[in-house]
């Protein structure tokens, strides 16, 4: 392995820990927005693992579904923005 395969392994790791205090705020969040703000974050996190662990073990697959998820995130979150609204029953 090179040391750029650990230097993705490593940044993976820490933005799924990072992710953990995510969630702990996601949990603690004092209005619906800021709940929304962090879903999107963590969403974005997420993506961010799959591209990075996608580099790491060489996998075009493994990007293509990054992708896929960084859309159908997209659309969730203007889902709920538009229900918080008030726009969608």
């Amino acid at each position: 392995m090179s040391a750029i395969q650990y230097l993705f392994g490593g940044t993976a790791f820490i933005m799924a820990f990072l992710g953990v205090f995510l969630v702990g705020r996601l949990w603690i969040g004092p209005t619906t927005p800021d709940r929304l703000v962090v879903l999107d974050t963590i969403n974005t996190f997420v993506s961010g693992i799959m591209l990075l662990l996608g580099a790491f073990y060489d996998s075009v697959v493994m990007v293509d579904v990054a992708i896929i998820y960084m859309a159908l995130s997209f659309v969730g979150t203007l889902y709920f923005a538009r229900w918080m609204e008030g726009d969608v029953e």
